[in-house]
């Protein structure tokens, strides 16, 4: 089956962004390449359990294995070795992709307490958009009592064929994505 959010960007948000930024061919229309979720764990430096437990979260939550991210090199300051455990990471392209997009957009965020929206200042120059999140609790699949400790998360959206920032932050709208409404 067709997810809800690949549907309607093919029947409504396609045409919709052809004709608000004048883009003749339709496989020139911006598209979410994939969704890259990370975990940073600097806890498990001290205890490798924490990080098999986040790991064990990230994919409850994705409903995608994720994988083991070292260091690349020892920093003294943090204490880090090269090729200390140091966070996990999945990378969600197709069906996948779209799914988790719908559950972000219209179950997650809006558990936020005291949401206002999700800030636009994360676009970068190729229009890509990272966003932070500061618990894992606020997705359904996380059983909340069941949590022994918070753990925030970035998740960035890579973007094809976006040639501003105005049209990622565009298309992300269509797609439902609740960004701050900026005060003048």
């Amino acid at each position: 089956m067709t997810p809800r959010l690949l549907e309607k960007y093919r029947n409504e948000i396609t045409s919709q962004m052809m004709s608000k930024f004048g883009i003749k061919n339709k496989m020139a229309v911006p598209k979410i390449d994939k969704i890259v979720i990370n975990m940073g764990v600097g806890e498990a430096l001290q205890d490798i359990k924490i990080l098999e437990k986040s790991m064990e979260e990230l994919a409850t939550i994705t409903g995608q294995r994720p994988i083991m991210r070292r260091a690349k090199k020892a920093i003294a300051n943090f204490k880090i070795k090269e090729n200390n455990p140091i966070g996990c990471k999945v990378t969600l392209r197709r069906a996948m992709m779209y799914e988790f997009l719908d559950r972000l957009v219209n179950v997650a965020l809006p558990r936020i307490r005291d949401f206002r929206g999700v800030s636009g200042d994360g676009f970068d120059r190729s229009g890509n958009f990272s966003v932070g999140l500061t618990e894992q609790g606020i997705f359904p699949e996380i059983d909340f009592d069941k949590l022994t400790r918070t753990q925030g998360m970035d998740i960035t959206f890579v973007i094809k064929n976006s040639k501003t920032k105005e049209q990622s932050k565009e298309l992300l709208k269509l797609f439902g994505m609740p960004f701050k409404i900026e005060e003048k």
